[in-house]
């Protein structure tokens, strides 16, 4: 199989090189500092392996100091009024709309994905992400109530007061909007944060702390700690004085997560983990609609995203013609480097990843599936490319069918009876999202509100606003980001009560 790695770049912005060219440093308490340490290491372009810069290692010691800052910032940020709060937010909203293209372009370089793509999504989500917030800083409001018992009478109220020291820890397929989705919560319900980026992808969260910073946020209240998993991250899990984490990435380390926290301080937790998400297309629906969409819910980013719509499920009759206009729809993606504007599929974060997925591959061929389309190519040699994948023949116990690959790679199938595929959709361990087509809007809604999923899109996938709760069943996940759940997901509820 011969495909073309469209290689032709954009010329990169003079500002962009030379902030690349500076030295990198993480933010403690309003001051940019190396790791403790001095230890660094390299964030790389994942298109070609090249170093892109020299990040801090942060560990214990740097976590130690973020907390310490934390704590003096979370009053710094408390002490000004809840419209002073509205007001930062919304100008770090526009100050990333502002030099949306520096974002884009490192975003770009950074995560592999297509400058296209980061223009148009990550970054402007990220922005309005910001921007929504600041509106929650001035309407976290209680409720008040009026008690009779016994001839007796009671006043009481509820109070939303901040979690206090909180912490984010992203993944690096879409690391600047999930940056936003723990900064944005935390800066509204009045907490501060220390953040850490994943460790593959540890650039736009130092380039938006730069932001940060300049739209007036105190010292303390927001820090960024760039750094690897077992030691910055489990440093932050542990931390007796952290109050509140909110994870997002696989949920084997959502679990590590859970045991860090009870043995800790049973700090507050938010996860969003990992998902096998079902696309479910009946023969009645709009297929000229459906298969362009089905394809893009597996091939978007790579594969790369945790709601992913990588089992499809194919009523009989129209499962030929469904299969043919995904296929043509793999074929038809222009593969490439991020920097490219034609680019619409780019490579696999890292090498772990490829053979991750290689693996997963592999292994369901070794288990009796077939290759439909794709499969491991030869130009995966010359980066972390690896092609769109459509895998059949597959039984519901196969590990390609029950675990999270994070990659290109959709495992298909006939059904026959609609009033049977529930079952078969529901038959995860996973409950992240799921995605139905058909004209039939009585059994949309009833098959919707029997799918074990936190996010279930009809006719259309991947429908993310600010608005909208997002967050898993099962081990999908523990709670919800966004909307005003997710803010209040770094408060806590108190009652108060006056004998009257």
């Amino acid at each position: 199989m011969t495909v073309e790695i469209l290689n032709q770049p954009i010329e990169l912005q003079d500002s962009v090189r030379a902030w690349l060219d500076k030295p990198k440093r993480n933010l403690i308490g309003g001051e940019w500092v190396n790791a403790s340490s001095g230890k660094t290491f390299a964030s790389e372009n994942p298109g070609n392996g090249e170093a892109l810069a020299e990040v801090p290692s942060a560990d214990a010691a740097d976590v130690d100091a973020a907390v310490a800052a934390a704590k003096t910032g979370a009053d710094a940020w408390q002490a000004i009024p809840p419209a002073g709060r509205a007001n930062i937010l919304w100008k770090i909203g526009e100050l990333i709309h502002q030099y949306a293209e520096e974002f884009a372009q490192i975003e770009s370089l950074d995560t592999g994905k297509g400058i296209s793509a980061a223009r148009s999504i990550d970054v402007p989500f990220t922005a309005e992400n910001f921007k929504y917030c600041a509106g929650w800083a001035t309407k976290l409001s209680g409720e008040t109530f009026n008690i009779s018992l016994s001839n007796d009478e009671w006043h009481s109220y509820t109070l939303r007061e901040p979690a206090g020291v909180a912490a984010g820890i992203i993944p690096w397929n879409y690391p600047l909007a999930q940056a936003s989705f723990k900064i944005a919560p935390a800066l509204a319900a009045g907490c501060s944060i220390i953040l850490k980026p994943a460790e593959q992808t540890p650039l736009t969260a130092l380039r938006l702390g730069e932001l940060m910073v300049e739209a007036g946020v105190p010292a303390g209240a927001i820090n960024i700690l760039t750094g690897f998993g077992e030691t910055a991250g489990a440093a932050i899990a542990r931390h007796p004085q952290i109050n509140k984490i909110s994870f997002t990435g696989s949920t084997e380390v959502g679990k590590l997560l859970l045991k860090a926290a009870g043995d800790s301080n049973l700090k507050r937790l938010t996860l969003e983990l990992g998902g096998k998400s079902p696309t479910i297309i009946f023969a009645d629906a709009d297929l000229d609609a459906a298969i362009p969409v089905a394809a893009a819910a597996i091939f978007g980013n790579s594969g790369q995203v945790c709601n992913a719509g990588s089992r499809l499920y194919i009523e009989r009759p129209i499962y030929e013609r469904v299969m043919e206009g995904v296929k043509q729809y793999a074929a038809d993606l222009k593969i490439g480097y991020g920097l490219d504007p034609r680019t619409q599929i780019g490579p696999l974060m890292s090498k772990v990843q490829l053979q991750r997925v290689s693996g997963y591959v592999q292994q369901g061929l070794n288990d009796g599936a077939s290759i439909y389309y794709g499969g491991v190519s030869e130009f995966a040699s010359t980066g972390y490319f690896f092609s769109p994948t459509i895998v059949i023949d597959t039984r519901p116990t196969m590990s390609i069918v029950r675990e999270e690959i994070f990659g290109p790679v959709l495992v298909a199938s006939p059904f026959d009876d609609a009033d049977e595929i529930e079952p078969v959709a529901n038959d995860t361990v996973y409950g992240l999202a799921a995605t139905i087509f058909t004209n039939h809007i009585g059994r949309a809604h009833r098959l919707a509100k029997r799918l074990k999923a936190g996010a279930v899109w009809i006719n259309c996938f991947g429908v993310f606003d600010p608005n909208l709760p997002f967050g898993g069943y099962k081990q999908s996940g523990i709670g919800r980001e966004m909307a005003r759940v997710g803010v209040e997901a770094f408060t806590e509820l108190k009652s108060v009560t006056i004998k009257i």
